[in-house]
């Protein structure tokens, strides 16, 4: 959920113990939306996360390290020259408002002290960063909005800076129950019991708005959203993540049953503690997303070009069937010789390539001699059979290499990690597909992540790889000889090996196997797919062959569903 009004509040009051009274040593801005203060605190060195991102829009301290640009933008430079040095005396919430104020006591390069205020509006896509002086002036801020842009007020330089304005909907915590049930009763009954809250109330998250229709549905829901604003007014916020399948999903201040056993709400011991857990993971999802979308888009690029570069060359290639015809031509002037003087157009000749020999004319070109069109005439066949040889080749390469780069998508297409990515991005680097980078220095090194373990219903270990160069490196130096490989039939995907200890594995442990051989393949959740497997020494790579190509014998096929 976004960080709203009340999370907000329960993470205020854990920060102002620690940021009042501190001073701001330096001043930062990593990314276009966030801002990072370095504190002198009575507990010692801090910084604190501003962020302005749309759906990350909060702040917390932190213990992440980010890296800064070369060149600080503008914005950070302005910060720096009020801020350095700078003692922050409050920080406050306005009265339910997704907002965080840092009062703050400065001095400038001559040590005239003044007030000034950094205003951190957490609202969503209108979230913004402003500087603003004792008098109320915007100083300036991250997003600078004119009437075209932001209709309700402008925020500009020199403006007088004034609250965002008070949703229509008053907010449920302000209201007493006798006003909460007359909105409530107001609200459409045939509509779903979130919707009906989101309607009548502001102050209340999607999340919650269905956590406490979840908690209605057996009881009064007027009743249940009393007790939640009880709980929140006396304080009863307690930090909580939400997660499924070990992700974080999201959080709360208050226990979510809404999802069952789906997602299991793990506790966590301060607010500051869960939103950093929580963005952390977020930013990672993001980057490592961002990251697969730009080095998948760039492969894409590449296999569409050589998918184009290989109609162009089998064009080409089909131009050379006809060569026999120049051959043909040279050999019929050259057994006619005598019946041409030089500069003739034309030649009669005996075809004794065609049954029955009959007469055919021949054009000559009148600026040679009959034996220099002879000659033209096997030079052309001798090109066209060059060409034939020549462009055969190219195009095994590029029907090697369109293989290749397809395969490098479908890894690409399952990546869980950054260094998954970065994996493949050397893979690809190192199979000359793409260029080595141009920024200079060397590059970090980074141990490379292991393949895929999972153990069957049987004990049998199931090893799994994660890219081509992994694939090659499973199959042909980790796996036994006697081990047993599997690979989905005809598609791309993963490697798969069984260890087998020396024996062959039962049926089952088979079926498990290749059941992961169709999950980390082209088939993926597709339905059933046919799954080779043989034993690993009748497993080989082709001489010259690109990353994860081989071949195999001596195989059987078993058909299965992907495993889930």
């Amino acid at each position: 959920m976004p960080l709203d009004s009340v999370c907000l509040t329960a993470l205020m009051n854990e920060l102002a113990p620690i940021i009042e009274g501190a001073h701001i040593d330096k001043v930062q801005q990593p990314a276009r939306d966030l801002l990072l203060l370095s504190l002198y605190t009575r507990q010692g060195s801090r910084r604190l996360l501003i962020s302005a991102g749309v759906g990350m829009a909060r702040l917390h301290m932190t213990g992440q390290r980010y890296e800064n640009p070369d060149t600080p933008p503008m914005f950070c430079m302005l910060l720096r020259k009020h801020l350095t040095g700078a003692r922050i005396d409050r920080l406050c919430q306005p009265e339910n408002e997704r907002m965080a104020i840092l009062e703050l006591s400065c001095r400038d390069e001559l040590g005239v002290e003044s007030r000034k205020r950094l205003v951190a509006e957490l609202m969503g896509r209108s979230s913004n960063i402003i500087l603003v002086d004792e008098d109320g002036i915007i100083i300036d801020c991250l997003r600078r909005a004119d009437f075209g842009e932001e209709a309700y007020r402008r925020l500009l330089p020199g403006m007088l800076y004034k609250l965002p304005p008070k949703p229509e909907k008053p907010n449920a915590l302000e209201l007493t129950s006798a006003e909460r049930r007359a909105r409530l009763a107001d609200t459409d009954r045939e509509k779903p019991a979130d919707k009906r809250l989101m309607e009548a109330f502001s102050g209340l998250s999607p999340l919650i708005a269905r956590e406490l229709a979840h908690r209605a549905e057996r009881g009064d829901l007027a009743m249940v959203t009393d007790a939640w604003a009880e709980s929140v007014q006396a304080g009863e916020l307690y930090p909580y993540l939400l997660c499924e399948d070990g992700q974080a999903r999201d959080f709360t201040y208050m226990r979510v049953t809404q999802y069952g056993e789906r997602m299991s709400c793990e506790p966590r011991g301060s607010f500051n503690e869960l939103l950093e857990e929580f963005y952390a993971e977020r930013e990672r999802a993001e980057r490592m997303r961002r990251v697969s979308h730009e080095l998948t888009k760039t492969v894409r690029t590449i296999r569409d070009r050589q998918s184009r570069k290989l109609v162009q060359q089998r064009a080409e290639l089909d131009k050379t069937a006809d060569r026999e015809k120049y051959k043909r031509r040279g050999d019929l002037i050259t057994a006619n010789l005598w019946k041409a003087a030089k500069g003739a157009r034309m030649i009669e000749c005996e075809d004794y390539y065609t049954e029955g020999c009959p007469t055919v004319e021949i054009a000559l070109d009148p600026r040679k001699t009959p034996q220099q069109n002879a000659a033209a005439a096997y030079k052309e066949y001798k090109k066209a059979a060059a060409a034939e040889q020549h462009l055969t080749k190219l195009i095994a390469e590029g029907e090697a290499m369109l293989d290749y780069l397809e395969s490098t998508l479908d890894s690409l297409s399952r990546v869980e990690s950054e260094r998954e990515t970065t994996e493949i991005r050397r893979e690809l680097i190192s199979s000359g597909v793409l260029r080595q980078p141009r920024n200079g220095g060397k590059e970090r090194k980074i141990k490379p992540l292991g393949p895929i373990k999972a153990i069957s219903s049987t004990g049998s270990e199931i090893l799994i790889g994660r890219s081509n160069v992994q694939n090659d490196e499973l199959t042909f130096r980790t796996a036994r000889r006697t081990d047993i490989w599997l690979h989905v039939q005809k598609l791309h995907g993963s490697h798969v090996i069984i260890r087998a200890e020396g024996e062959m594995p039962d049926e089952q442990t088979i079926k498990e196997a290749a059941q992961l051989a169709v999950k980390y393949s082209q088939a993926g959740d597709g339905g059933k797919a046919a799954v080779d497997y043989t034993m690993v020494r009748n497993v080989k790579k082709p001489s010259g062959a690109l990353p994860g190509k081989v071949v195999y014998t001596d195989y059987q096929t078993i058909v299965v569903e992907a495993a889930q």
